[in-house]
């Protein structure tokens, strides 16, 4: 099993920048792919960017806004969001998995806010 534990949220306003990190332990050595993901009020959770080995992936609306990066040295994952916007604000929440990007195997940390607000 994998535990995540996420930081960095905050409160920031309309064009600033935050940097969240995701630091996992436990099983790392099954991790296959991990994950930002956010949820907004009355909406469905949804996957913000992933990363692998070789490769990443944004959703549309964060693409050129948002930067995913690991450490494997320090077990933590990096969400930098920049230009931020007030729809862009929700709970994020990182995710590790052993199989694909949102398959039932995943491990979730608790959560971080992030407001975007003037």
């Amino acid at each position: 099993q994998v535990h995540l534990v996420e930081s960095g949220g905050g409160l920031v306003q309309p064009g600033g920048s935050l940097r969240l990190s995701c630091v996992a332990s436990g099983s790392i050595f099954s991790i296959y792919v991990m994950g930002w993901y956010r949820q907004a009020p009355g909406k469905q959770r949804e996957l913000v960017a992933a990363i692998t080995s070789g490769a990443t992936n944004y959703a549309d609306s964060v693409k050129g806004r948002f930067t995913i990066s690991r450490d494997n040295a320090k077990n933590t994952v990096y969400l930098q969001m920049n230009n931020l916007k007030p729809e862009d604000t929700a709970v994020y929440y990182c995710n590790a998995d052993p199989v694909r990007v949102g398959s039932s195997f995943g491990s979730w940390g608790q959560g971080t806010q992030v407001t975007v607000s003037s």
